[in-house]
């Protein structure tokens, strides 16, 4: 009996805990946060635009081109800034490093808020050699490439993968084979590694208008179609190669919409793996973020492009000290800037819409930072 007792005690306390714990998370959102959230949405739809960090969310804080409405809503660890680009309604949003802190990000922005569309820009990596430092890539597909299903050692390709027969696993995607980047290896024609192969796998995907709890599969993400139709207008842009007189990039930089963008929570600055995924995917810019928020706008219906401006040849020599142009410490920046007759500076055929407004004057100006 005594037994009993201690341990419905014991219970009770745990419940009374787990309540308290219940109505903290539920007064999160305060009452004062939800009416600020009603409030802003009255005067949506809003374009969100989903940046990494605040190095390359300030030079459109201070542009001339973007007017703050000095409201900013607080919760759940991230701030969301409103105003205006031209005539357009902004959400700005930073998200922090990696997938997890994006796709967090990102999914609140389109759960609390009216959002039509999202813009993510940022700085990235480059795998593309045909591709210099301070370009600005416009890719058409997204992937998240550090989704693996690791083979054991002993298998190979004609080898089921775990869990395969139950469509949890494919080997549709592609593998790597570490075996193929051994190196100082003599007197031997072959060679193997105890790492084997990763096989690249597919997110699961829940799309809003889906069945909940049944799942669907996305590697490649596309940007939506009209955003990325009329981002070929930035082409021919003419964009700023130098920060000063002395301060310049070895090339002339240029806007460029590429086949494929890919992003994981690594920090890639390995020249084999840059190679790899450049022959394997054609990928150009790689980057921690764009995905995730790709994945989110995709499921949650959400249009969606990203911009991203290119600050290194992953796994390249780092640049020579006595020329001093954008690395990885310092990297280039893009400046989205809306003007008010875009639709017609741009010759757009058909009427404007909030969409396309957007997106044909949004002018990746390329910004160098060097260290002193």
């Amino acid at each position: 009996m005594e037994a009993c007792r201690v341990v419905l005690m014991m219970f009770c306390a745990f419940f009374m805990i787990t309540l308290r714990l219940q109505n903290t998370n539920a007064a999160t959102l305060s009452k004062e946060t939800r009416k600020l959230i009603e409030k802003a949405n009255q005067n949506g739809p809003y374009l969100g635009l989903v940046i990494p960090n605040l190095f390359e969310m300030n030079p459109l804080l201070n542009s001339a081109d973007y007017t703050s409405s000095n409201l900013t809503i607080d919760f759940a660890g991230r701030r969301f800034r409103f105003g205006t680009i031209g005539e357009k309604e902004v959400i700005l949003v930073m998200t922090g490093l990696s997938m997890i802190n994006a796709g967090i990000t990102t999914q609140l922005l389109l759960s609390f808020f009216d959002v039509e569309g999202v813009v993510h820009y940022g700085i990235a990596g480059n795998a593309n050699p045909s591709l210099n430092i301070g370009d600005v890539t416009i890719p058409q597909y997204w992937s998240h490439t550090a989704l693996w299903s690791w083979q054991r050692y002993g298998q190979g390709p004609e080898d089921e993968l775990p869990l395969e027969s139950n469509g949890d696993y494919t080997r549709e995607v592609g593998f790597l084979k570490f075996a193929n980047y051994t190196v100082n290896v003599t007197d031997c024609s072959s060679y193997d590694n105890l790492l084997n192969n990763i096989w690249y796998q597919p997110e699961e995907i829940f799309p809003v208008d889906g069945t909940p709890e049944e799942r669907e599969h996305a590697f490649w993400v596309p940007v939506d179609p009209t955003y990325y139709n009329i981002a070929k207008n930035l082409e021919d842009l003419e964009l700023e190669d130098c920060l000063n007189s002395t301060t310049c990039l070895t090339t002339t930089p240029k806007v460029a919409r590429v086949e494929r963008g890919t992003s994981a929570s690594i920090y890639l600055d390995n020249a084999a793996y840059r190679g790899f995924i450049y022959n394997k995917f054609n990928i150009s810019p790689v980057d921690m973020e764009s995905a995730s928020v790709a994945l989110v706008c995709l499921q949650q219906k959400v249009p969606f492009i990203a911009f991203r401006a290119l600050s290194d040849l992953a796994g390249a020599a780092p640049p020579n000290p006595t020329r001093p142009i954008c690395s990885r410490r310092s990297p280039p920046i893009i400046l989205l800037r809306l003007s008010s007759n875009s639709s017609k500076s741009w010759k757009i055929s058909k009427p404007a819409t909030s969409h396309n407004i957007f997106i044909c004057s949004c002018i990746a100006v390329v910004y160098c930072s060097c260290p002193s």
